[in-house]
């Protein structure tokens, strides 16, 4: 049966929202490889180790999450909501953190976004089998040509380097596997719950691991300052802010759908990367850039239907 004329524009608002929402969840996170590399540092100048980055970042948005719950006085989640606040913890709070916060001492932003920008195609197989939708051919040519120019825009940049097979590279892959897992837990649980509620207490249950393993791989050394305000960002944004605003996203859009904004996560992290890691900003990357946000406006349009 056809939705009528009021209930279509109503769902159209609900995708148009949801998708503003997860463009700002993406911009928000498009700087967390930049700010990890900032923070980790490089294998000549080591500064804080990758499991103080994953860890203590997620401690301090735990605590922060804490906070909240307790200012909302929010209800326990159901019994039924538990397992999907695991696998979602599993997922965003320890798998993607850890993975990439070692993997970013070992290779360089340009050479993870080509790993990474595989995400947004992982998600919407995740979200299409969580939640039984069955996305149409033009829609996966779509999110394949999304893809395979951020892909492609990547190994420009990084040149024959790129190519080169590195450790670093399977973390990655299994970073992007454990985000795309959480985001679609984290999705369906927000069907029902409070974006801002999901992702905290998916924190504040990890809270007995993260705190402290934290603790414990505090740096012995002194660091600089920017490497604090770096951690300082991934812990408040790409932690916890960023999923109020990409949760909600998703559950408004439809995880296949709102997935596809994650394409122009890598230009954005270049684009950000300029003031903070010295990359120039040329009409190449420009166009590649234009080309991609193409791609996710044609998705857009492309049928997803929902299940029987």
């Amino acid at each position: 049966m056809r939705p009528g004329p009021a209930q279509a524009y109503s769902l159209h608002r609900q995708e148009t929202r949801g998708l503003a929402l997860g463009l700002l969840g993406v911009a928000i996170f498009a700087l967390t490889l930049p700010m990890t590399r900032l923070a980790v540092g490089t294998p000549e100048a080591p500064l804080m180790s990758g499991l103080f980055i994953a860890m203590g970042r997620a401690a301090v948005a735990g605590v922060l999450s804490a906070l909240l719950l307790i200012a909302q006085r929010a209800p326990l989640p159901r019994r039924a909501d538990w397992g999907p606040l695991a696998l979602t913890a599993l997922g965003v709070v320890f798998g993607f953190p850890l993975l990439s916060s070692i993997a970013m001492r070992h290779v360089g932003a340009v050479h993870a976004s080509v790993i990474v920008g595989a995400l947004p195609l992982a998600t919407a197989a995740v979200g299409a089998l969580l939640h039984r939708q069955r996305p149409s051919g033009g829609f996966w040519a779509c999110a394949l040509l999304g893809a395979a120019l951020v892909v492609g825009f990547a190994l420009l940049r990084s040149g024959t380097a790129g190519l080169a097979l590195h450790p670093a590279d399977l973390l990655l892959l299994g970073a992007v596997l454990c985000a795309a897992v959480g985001y679609g837990y984290g999705a369906r649980l927000s069907q029902h719950l409070r974006a801002d509620t999901v992702i905290c207490w998916a924190l504040v249950i990890s809270l007995p691991a993260t705190l402290p393993l934290g603790l414990l791989s505090w740096p012995a050394a002194p660091v600089p300052a920017s490497a604090w305000a770096a951690f300082g960002y991934v812990a408040v944004f790409s932690m916890w802010l960023g999923f109020f605003a990409w949760y909600r996203g998703l559950a408004l859009g439809g995880t296949v759908r709102v997935s596809q904004v994650q394409l122009v996560q890598p230009f954005l992290g270049m684009l950000f990367a300029v003031p903070l890691l010295g990359e120039r900003l040329d009409a190449v990357s420009l166009g590649f850039g234009l080309a991609v946000m193409a791609t996710v406006l044609a998705g857009r349009r492309m049928p997803v239907r929902g299940k029987p």
